[in-house]
């Protein structure tokens, strides 16, 4: 019993305590209440926007060949490895020779033949009387050029045997093994000049209509960015390198050229081009600030007397956070930014108003 009035005290204080919990609970309860529900306006704002348009891009080199061989026979000699840089005239490959340079060993045995009856019977002619008509000279000089011609055409076979690079390039994987039996046309490797790679990819036909009324494709800085999400370091130029459209796709082909100076790209990658284009002055709004009826895009607009009234707004381009409009709201156009909700057509509002350069700076919210 000694207890009591101890007892009797802290159930005093704690009843006394509960009614400050509640009021505090209620103060925090009401300012969230409040936060949520506040009416944010702001007005449209006109700016430089860089407009980024991507396409997927197969990547290929300046040439890129198949080294085929240009004589039937052995593959005596394999002087160059997978992945080896050649210069123009190096050689790649030979083929045995022997029968090619036997039968040449023959063609300049026939043509000095042919070359010593050409002489006597232009002796037989030139002497007095002549012996033989200059029917017979004729004959022999065809004769000694048609062995001179059999000449050079072994000389060539027997070049054919030799395997030169034809530019500057990489040599890609080997298809023939040295000791094959080479047929005639058979590919021994295939070889790319990576010096400048192209990247080949399809713009549709309304952006082609769009570049030829206004800033072309050939005329902006085109960027690449790699598989693994990189940039590559250089820019280019786009060029247009067909003259008809796909009729499957109804889209039209462009080239970008990329120097390639640390032979960062190869032949066969595929990447993603970056075309940016500057938009001069272009109005834009937050994407939060719209919402979407049967297709359509509106805004609350807020009058002078704070009533707010839908507005149908057309929308030129989308990009991360805003839209770029192309028609429907002024400069000076107020409209409800924070809390389209919970606001109705014809309805009055009190609102706090931001600066559109503020709000610009920092979106994180698209469009409802």
């Amino acid at each position: 019993m000694k207890y009591q009035p101890l007892y009797a005290v802290l159930v005093a204080a704690f009843a006394l305590s509960l009614p400050a919990c509640d009021r505090t609970h209620a103060e925090e309860k009401g300012e969230h209440h409040h936060d949520e529900h506040k009416i944010v306006a702001t007005t449209a704002q006109a700016k430089d926007v860089i407009l980024t348009q991507q396409y997927v891009c197969q990547i290929r080199s300046q040439s890129h060949i198949e080294v085929c061989a240009l004589q039937d026979g052995y593959l005596e000699e394999i002087l160059v490895k997978e992945g080896q840089a050649v210069k123009q005239g190096d050689v790649m490959f030979k083929i045995l020779p022997t029968l090619y340079k036997a039968r040449l060993a023959a063609e300049r045995a026939e043509a000095q033949l042919a070359q010593i009856e050409f002489l006597n019977t232009k002796k037989l002619y030139e002497s007095t009387p002549p012996v033989v008509s200059v029917q017979e000279v004729n004959l022999a000089q065809a004769k000694l050029d048609k062995a001179n011609a059999r000449v050079k055409l072994a000389e060539a076979e027997v070049d054919f045997t030799v395997v030169k690079a034809p530019f500057n390039g990489i040599v890609d994987r080997q298809l023939k093994q040295l000791g094959s039996l080479i047929e005639k046309k058979d590919i021994l490797t295939t070889l790319s000049d990576n010096g400048v790679m192209r990247a080949y990819f399809n713009v549709p036909e309304a952006r082609y209509l769009a570049d030829m009324t206004g800033q072309g494709l050939n005329s902006q800085q085109i960027e690449l960015v790699l598989a693994d999400g990189s940039k590559f370091p250089q820019h280019c130029q786009a060029v247009l390198i067909e003259g008809k459209f796909n009729s499957e796709t109804g889209n039209i082909a462009y080239r970008a050229d990329f120097p390639n100076t640390k032979n960062l790209l190869r032949h066969g990658q595929t990447g993603t081009v970056l075309i940016n284009r500057k938009l001069p002055h272009a109005t834009v709004i937050p994407q939060r600030a719209t919402f979407e009826t049967l297709d359509k895009r509106y805004v609350f607009v807020v009058g002078e007397d704070h009533k707010v009234h839908q507005r149908l707004i057309t929308i030129e381009h989308e990009m991360d956070d805003i839209f770029v409009l192309k028609s429907g709201l002024s400069a000076t156009d107020k409209f409800i930014l924070d809390g389209v909700r919970q606001v109705r057509d014809g309805q009055s509002v009190e609102f706090e108003f931001r600066k559109p350069e503020d709000v610009l700076a920092n979106q994180k919210h698209h469009a409802e």
